[in-house]
Order: C-alpha cells, then sequence, then structure tokens
C-alpha cells in the first residue's frame, strides 16, 4: 500500500473543517431569515443543517489531529448577498455544498488506497453530502417535477 501523504491530508481535512464551519454559520443565518407560511419546517431543516456541520467539522479536525496536524481556525468564505427569497437561500445552499462535496472528493484523491481510516470517512461522507445535496435539489424543484434542478 502506498503511503499517504499526510500533509495533503491534514490541508485537505482542514479545507473541509473550514468549510463545513462556513456552513454552520450560513445556515443559522439562513435560519434566522425565512419568513412566510412554511418558515417553520424549513427553519427546522436549516438548523439542522447547522448541527450537522459541527459535527462535520469536528469529526475533520478530529482526523487533523489524528494525523499530528493543527486543525484550522478559519472559516471558508461567507457572502452575504442580500437575497433571502427561499428559492435564493436554497440556491445559495446548494453551491456552498457543491463546494464541500469537491472537498471531500479531493481527500478521497489523497487517501484512495494510502489509508483505509481516512478513505472510509471520506466515503462516509460524501454519501452524507451527495443524499443532502439531493435533499436541496428536490426543494428547489416545483412541485410535480421530476427532473433534476439545473441552477
Amino acid at each position: 500500500m502506498e503511503k499517504l501523504d499526510t500533509q495533503k491530508a491534514i490541508n485537505a481535512l482542514n479545507r473541509i473543517m473550514e468549510l463545513e464551519l462556513a456552513g454552520v454559520v450560513r445556515y443559522t443565518h439562513y435560519s434566522l431569515m425565512v419568513y412566510g407560511y412554511n418558515r417553520i419546517p424549513i427553519v427546522s431543516w436549516m438548523k439542522s443543517n447547522a448541527e450537522e456541520g459541527l459535527a462535520h467539522a469536528h469529526k475533520a479536525g478530529e482526523l487533523v489531529t489524528l494525523l499530528g496536524g493543527h486543525p484550522s481556525l478559519k472559516i471558508g468564505s461567507l457572502l452575504e448577498t442580500e437575497k433571502h427569497d427561499i428559492g435564493d437561500i436554497l440556491r445559495e445552499s446548494l453551491e456552498h455544498e457543491q463546494t464541500a462535496l469537491a472537498a471531500y472528493y479531493d481527500l478521497l484523491e489523497i487517501s484512495a488506497g494510502k489509508s483505509v481510516l481516512i478513505e472510509e470517512y471520506t466515503r462516509e461522507m460524501i454519501v452524507q453530502e451527495e443524499l443532502h445535496l439531493d435533499e436541496v435539489n428536490k426543494m428547489l424543484r416545483r412541485p410535480g417535477e421530476i427532473a433534476p434542478f439545473h441552477g
């Protein structure tokens, strides 16, 4: 088995940690900006996503320290678009989740065949992220629309 490039893995995990923490801030902000008839279930869903993002960031940070690295104190980019329509929020969420998914795929490339622990963690996270992306995608479709949303 080829040896894992530990520093590359630490850098990728820190990037994931930063993105997940940015997701916590985003979803917390979004949950405060939802108005209208469907507010309660949407706010609940967003708070749940913020909690999940914090758990994901913590898991990535634990792996950073397992590899002998120092967890990042940075946070991924946060852009206030001033768009608070639920459709705008969901499209921003979709974009953020796609960025996070790409970061997990980067880690998979670094760890594949080199560390069962990191590779299995990464595969599990990719499954969760892809299911989450599908959830957001379905929320962006009009009722009765079967084809995936492409925005």
